[in-house]
């Protein structure tokens, strides 16, 4: 199956795990909710769907968490507060930098903040308010301060965390922040 091809069953993916509600029903904030996530939108496209990585990966340059330390790193991001704004979004960015997975963390880990956003302040991010090139900007220079970020994240807070329209929208931007266009 060819990268388009994967990208448009798995964006049909996430929208089933909305429209079901089964999205409710996901830990949130978790190592495991992360997982779960990503094999609802992965599940029958790649055999790791909701698998941790077992080898070593980089994008443009930048090397992600040696898969070798993942087991010890991930419980204790897992372990990082989560009650504030500047909590949650430094917790989404070392979940960025551990890229749990071989494919799909953006998205993934997008739906994963967006969850943390809901239950913890009562807001998503409504990502067709964010522009990809300084979303991919932001989040490259993340690891080394994360407040380009939260200002450019927090500028699109909602609190239509119900609204289809945010919800759907947003679903299929962050699959444009990876190249797919519907």
């Amino acid at each position: 199956m060819k990268t388009q091809e994967i990208d448009a069953a798995s964006l049909e993916k996430a929208r089933a795990l909305f429209e079901s509600g089964a999205i409710d029903r996901i830990e949130i904030g978790t190592v495991q909710g992360l997982c779960d996530i990503h094999a609802a939108l992965f599940g029958g496209l790649y055999d790791f769907a909701g698998k941790i990585r077992t080898l070593n990966i980089a994008k443009g340059g930048f090397r992600f968490a040696n898969s070798l330390y993942l087991n010890e790193i991930l419980p204790v991001i897992e372990r990082m507060p989560e009650t504030t704004y500047e909590e949650i979004v430094a917790k989404y960015v070392e979940m960025n930098i551990a890229h749990p997975f071989m494919e799909g963390n953006g998205r993934a880990t997008r739906i994963w903040l967006d969850m943390m956003l809901k239950n913890r302040l009562g807001k998503v991010v409504d990502w067709q308010r964010i522009d990809k090139d300084s979303y991919l900007s932001a989040m490259e220079r993340s690891p080394i301060n994360d407040l380009e970020l939260r200002a450019l994240l927090s500028s699109a807070l909602t609190d239509r965390i119900t609204d289809r329209e945010v919800i759907f929208k947003g679903i299929e931007q962050s699959y444009y922040y990876e190249g797919y266009e519907a």
